[in-house]
């Protein structure tokens, strides 16, 4: 029997989990904590598919086009097309496993207004969608469990990839419970560990996805694909843990954005682009906001008290919770975020990346979004991308011939592990990983320039520098402390993304180049040669077969 192992268990992991397991491939899926504990649970907003009974005018096509345009020309049209074209059956999926999806008079979906779209295409469970899915294939995953096709690994976390002349025989793995790392074999690796949010700090993701994994694999020999492509969420409240985010949803039931001058209210988005302003794509508002210099606000008061509650419990009473803010009286005070990454492991349409049996999906992905992702397309890139990827794993034969045996590595691993604990320094890991983090949002943020970009290229230079001298932390999780290198070398790829793209597209505005430049209308890959970060544009569409 084949069997895979996938790391990272929330909604683009188990997915593919399932879908795996129901071929008849048996699955480790592996994570530090439960799927409940996932960042997919933070999904507020929807899930965007257009379904037979659509707006009049809408189509797939439409949909198509509007993810295309969104990312600003440069994700790969035939990936979108499958994107798309999948995403009223993954709905359906959804209602079948018991997907709860908030619904109109005649008992169908509901669909709301989201940024960049051209109609009401994205179905919501109120503002807790990515809550109400996680807890549907979760029950799956049981469900799978007992059958004894998928087997969970939890307290564990990723420490390297198994690969041998190109291909990946499985993964190297931390047990927070054993203090040790052990070889898990398998015929194919999935990596599904989201974004790097912990790059920045405080986002209004999970620091548990930190963006190690990527950066382990860069040095490993995977490519990474348009790092420089960071999406800001304009609409955020600052908290003393986080960024809480203040969904899109809001703006999709009518809230609008404004600033006062003299006492007064300025609806900026809309003098400036219309009535549909609130709406537009996620990096023109958070640009936008930063331009005022002011202090922004968000009002939905109007939609009263009994709306408020139908529409968007969550929001009121996350406002309420975190600032004590009666949103069905008063405006949000909001700002830009850091909320998704565009960039991630570079992919094929089938999801496998340029190492053999190496496949990611989720946001740890490049490959729908582009410049800049639709709200409501990350839900549907998440499963229809797990999906494609357990299909390609299932259809193929099993691999012929003995595993490499990868025993001597892992003891080596486990010396370095053992050397770790004993290292002395003046500052131990965490204090590094927060400099690094203030070192990304301030040389990284909305705007950037050559200038800021070389700043941020030195710190990263000598953080790199004194990464393996760091001391351990005992008040941390054992993973955070051998994490640092590889966080580090992911920051350092993403700042080299961003000063070679010389032109402003999507997400990525350089103050110095502020127009496109048509000769750069590519995906951007990034290599990891001899300690050397190599970068091109991929012209030739080498990713897509």
């Amino acid at each position: 029997m084949k069997d895979a192992i996938i790391i990272g268990s929330g909604i683009a992991g188990m997915a593919c989990a399932v879908k795996l397991a129901e071929e008849g491939v048996q699955v480790v899926l592996v994570s530090p904590f439960p799927s409940e504990r996932s960042q997919s649970v933070m999904a507020a907003g929807g899930i965007n598919a257009v379904l037979a009974d659509c707006e009049p005018g809408d189509s797939v096509e439409c949909h198509i086009k509007d993810t295309m345009d969104g990312g600003c020309g440069i994700a790969g049209k035939e990936a979108v097309a499958g994107l798309c074209e999948n995403a009223e059956e993954i709905i359906r999926y959804l209602e079948k496993i018991g997907t709860v999806f908030s619904v109109d008079e005649d008992g169908h979906p509901a669909r709301r207004a989201f940024g960049g779209q051209s109609f009401k295409r994205t179905c919501y469970c109120g503002s807790a969608t990515g809550k109400q899915i996680v807890s549907a294939l979760v029950m799956e995953v049981r469900r799978l469990e007992g059958a004894g096709m998928i087997r969970r690994r939890l307290w564990s976390c990723f420490h390297s990839a198994l690969i041998k002349d190109g291909v990946c025989y499985g993964a190297l793995l931390f047990d927070e419970t054993t203090g040790k790392i052990e070889a898990e074999y398998a015929d194919a690796l999935v990596m599904a560990v989201g974004g790097q949010n912990a790059l920045f700090g405080k986002t209004t993701g999970s620091t548990q996805c930190d963006g190690y994994a990527a950066g382990r694999l860069f040095r490993q020999g995977v490519d990474l694909k348009n790092l420089e492509f960071i999406q800001y969420h304009p609409t955020t409240l600052e908290t003393a843990q986080k960024k809480m985010l203040v969904s899109e949803a809001v703006r999709g039931e009518g809230g609008r954005l404004f600033y006062l001058e003299n006492g007064k209210r300025v609806y900026f988005m809309e003098e400036k682009y219309g009535p549909r302003g609130n709406l537009m794509t996620r990096d023109v508002v958070s640009r936008e906001i930063e331009a005022t210099g002011k202090d922004v606000f968000l009002d939905i008061s109007f939609l009263g008290a009994r709306e408020i509650g139908r529409r968007i419990p969550e929001v009121r009473d996350l406002c309420r919770k975190y600032r004590g803010i009666d949103i069905t009286r008063e405006p949000i005070p909001v700002s830009p975020s850091v909320h998704f990454f565009m960039g991630g492991i570079a992919v094929r349409l089938n999801h496998e990346t340029n190492i053999e049996n190496l496949f990611a999906v989720g946001e740890c992905a490049s490959i729908y979004h582009g410049a800049n992702r639709l709200g409501g397309n990350s839900l549907l890139a998440a499963l229809y991308g797990g999906r494609v990827a357990a299909s390609v794993i299932a259809e193929r034969p099993s691999p012929a011939g003995k595993r490499p045996d990868f025993t001597a590595l892992t003891d080596a691993e486990n010396e370095k592990l053992r050397n770790l604990r004993a290292s002395k320094s003046p500052f131990p890991v965490m204090y590094i990983r927060d400099m690094a983090a203030e070192t990304m949002n301030r040389e990284l943020g909305i705007v950037r320039d050559e200038e800021s970009l070389m700043r941020g290229l030195t710190d990263m230079d000598y953080y790199l520098s004194i990464a393996e001298r760091i001391a351990y932390d005992s008040s941390v999780m054992m993973y955070a402390n051998y994490s640092l290198t590889g966080i580090l070398t992911l920051a350092r790829a993403t700042l080299t993304s961003a000063l070679a793209r010389r032109e402003s597209r999507g997400s990525h505005f350089r103050k110095d180049y502020p127009a496109a430049n048509e000769s750069m209308a590519y995906g951007s890959v990034i290599s990891f040669d001899n300690g050397k970060y190599r970068v091109w544009l991929d012209r030739e569409k080498f990713y897509e077969s």
